[in-house]
């Protein structure tokens, strides 16, 4: 499927499964190097992370524990702005390594207001992976871990991102077409 149509947007493939796929291998591996052995709390942002984080914790060979935290800055195609907190943390992350997986970070106001909120939790490490990252929308000077792809300031579904909650069924990731 090169172009599809969600509601009224037409998108056009932007990244392949085969180099989604490949990428996550790599990044697992600089986890777990970087993890040296030790347990993982891995802490999935919903709900776009959810397909990332279950490819990515399949390919860490580490005792991880999963949990998800639900926190929201979208509607439509643009960020509101605005985070809040929709569901909470259920886990104790007192001198815990902590990985955050996120699906995009672009102008980074919803990873700015979970690592603020996560750091009073007093983890170990605290640490972060996306799987997209628009580095020209950024507004903020935190270190993102681990990156998946760095992108253009483009609005893309697929791979659980969605638009207005379609498409995140999508294997492969699209990108708004100009056409």
């Amino acid at each position: 499927m090169e172009k599809i149509k969600i509601k009224d947007l037409h998108f056009e493939l932007f990244v392949s499964r085969e180099r989604i796929n490949e990428r996550i291998k790599g990044l697992a591996k600089e986890i777990m190097a970087n993890s040296q052995g030790e347990e993982l709390i891995i802490l999935g942002i919903l709900n776009g992370s959810f397909v990332f984080m279950a490819d990515l914790v399949r390919e860490i060979d580490l005792a991880v524990h999963c949990e998800f935290i639900k926190i929201s800055s979208y509607q439509g195609t643009g960020t509101t702005g605005k985070v809040r907190s929709v569901l909470g943390l259920s886990i104790d992350l007192t001198g815990k390594n902590v990985l955050i997986v996120e699906d995009i970070v672009d102008t980074g106001i919803s990873m700015n207001y979970l690592l603020s909120e996560l750091s009073a939790h007093k983890p170990r490490i605290l640490s972060v992976a996306t799987l997209l990252f628009k580095k020209d929308a950024f507004r903020f000077n935190y270190k993102l871990d681990y990156v998946g792809f760095e992108i253009p300031d483009k609005f893309v579904v697929g791979y659980g991102l969605d638009y207005d909650g379609l498409g995140r069924n999508l294997p492969d990731l699209y990108q708004l077409s100009k056409t």
